[in-house]
């Protein structure tokens, strides 16, 4: 099986030769597309989640939407850019207040609540307002919101099954549980920081040792929904939601684990967490297809149709890996999962940069047994620019100019997923790697 074998061949490569970077991580083009698309946020205000998948225009959404707290997010994330790299000529961002423009766009999040759409997702939904404490602490409003969230996320918690719900059913005694909502209990840390209220972060650990105990294949593999009893706790059934099947791995479910846990294990030093944050990074990297493209699913046959890359779920996992990083105490196992985030960061930004796009980034899959994919992902691009900004927090890039947009767009055209991708050359390939 080659999959696994060339990719880390590649990474060996990488890790050997100049540890290089993309230039679009830096690029100006990043703050002159979020400037843009907050000019064009509709009024009353819609979120951007995703774009068409013929011009990468971005389509707008309710508030009431899982994903409406990345767009704010993002423009903290860029007002941090700022902070790290300065402004220049060449990097473009003085063309805005970004902290005022995060703040304006989060207002509509603070009359979300757990019943209107949201879920358990309110963890996401947080994340300018947990942005905003960083900046200033005592800012009541974000306080408020910070708690009031979390409250929400901690009134899902079922004591029987040890997790938070995630979806809502009709019926009651069908709970379930998906992998994402590993990145939803940071919340509960940050509440309990405020409060002093510790059963946030008892809540927050028993989630997380319930997960590890259904949610993870002996392959370090997961599944996507495991459903529980809510009234004996018992597992009634693993399935996919959004992967190719019950049994396979989706590419971005991983990633959020990989996250999450490394996350739990920098909240709480719970050895426990780190170990199962390593096993699903392992399988993460070693079931990366022998272009270096993520896939939005591990399983999914190749052909046909041809199967989509998800951009979302490389930069998710970019963003993991080096948080993961950041959690090793020796040299070697550091720079394993530095190798591969810089690996996936390269090859993914080579096949979906897009300058001719509103997004920053094509070749994204919301939801493949919807139809929707190929597109251009909030989320997606959030993650991209977090890992600059990790990257040069952790002294692995520096931000200096000149900058520009590279020609790894695919020409301005998204690409049909990973098996097109090997319409580049090798030698373009492999150039990646140093």
């Amino acid at each position: 099986m080659l999959k696994g074998r060339f990719f880390f061949l590649a990474l060996q490569t990488f890790a050997l030769g100049a540890a290089t970077l993309p230039d679009e991580l830096f690029s100006s083009d990043i703050p002159s597309k979020v400037l843009a698309a907050f000019k064009t946020l509709p009024a009353p205000i819609q979120y951007p989640q995703y774009t068409d998948t013929s011009a990468g225009k971005w389509l707008f959404f309710s508030p009431n939407t899982w994903t409406s707290g990345f767009f704010p997010a993002t423009a903290y994330a860029i007002n941090t850019r700022q902070q790290l790299c300065g402004s220049t000529p060449a990097n473009g961002l003085s063309m805005a207040d970004w902290l005022s423009l995060g703040r304006s766009a989060s207002t509509e999040l603070l009359s979300l609540n757990a019943n209107n759409g949201i879920g358990h997702d309110v963890g996401f939904i947080s994340f300018p307002f947990v942005e905003e404490l960083a900046i200033n602490p005592t800012n009541q409003t974000a306080i408020n919101a910070v708690n009031n969230f979390a409250s929400m996320l901690a009134a899902r918690f079922n004591p029987v099954v040890g997790c938070t719900r995630s979806w809502d059913t009709s019926d009651p005694t069908d709970f379930q549980v998906i992998i994402d909502n590993m990145m939803n209990l940071e919340v509960l840390f940050h509440s309990a920081d405020l409060t002093g209220n510790d059963t946030l972060r008892n809540i927050a650990m028993t989630h997380a040792d319930t997960t590890i105990k259904n949610h993870i294949r002996d392959d370090g593999g997961t599944w996507h929904v495991i459903e529980y009893n809510s009234t004996t706790g018992n597992v009634i059934k693993k399935r996919t939601a959004q992967g190719f099947s019950d049994n396979s791995t989706w590419s971005r479910g991983q990633a959020w684990g990989i996250y999450g846990f490394a996350n739990m294990h920098r909240l709480t030093n719970k050895t426990e967490y780190l170990d199962t944050s390593r096993r699903l990074a392992t399988y993460f990297l070693n079931n990366i297809p022998s272009d270096g493209i993520v896939p939005w699913d591990f399983n999914a046959p190749l052909t046909p149709p041809p199967r989509p890359a998800d951009s979302s779920a490389a930069t998710i996992a970019v963003n993991a890996l080096l948080l993961l990083a950041q959690q090793e105490t020796t040299q070697d196992a550091k720079q394993h999962w530095i190798d591969g985030a810089f690996a996936i960061l390269n090859n993914i930004t080579a096949l979906a940069w897009n300058p001719s796009w509103q997004s920053l980034l094509s070749n994204g899959t919301v939801n493949w047994p919807a139809n929707n994919f190929l597109t251009g992902i909030v989320y997606g691009d959030y993650y991209f620019i977090k890992a600059g900004n990790e990257l040069v927090n952790m002294g692995l890039a520096t931000c200096k100019e000149p900058f520009s947009a590279g020609n790894g767009s695919s020409n301005g055209n998204p690409v049909g997923g990973t098996d097109a991708a090997h319409q580049r050359s090798s030698a373009t390939r492999l150039s990646l790697f140093g």
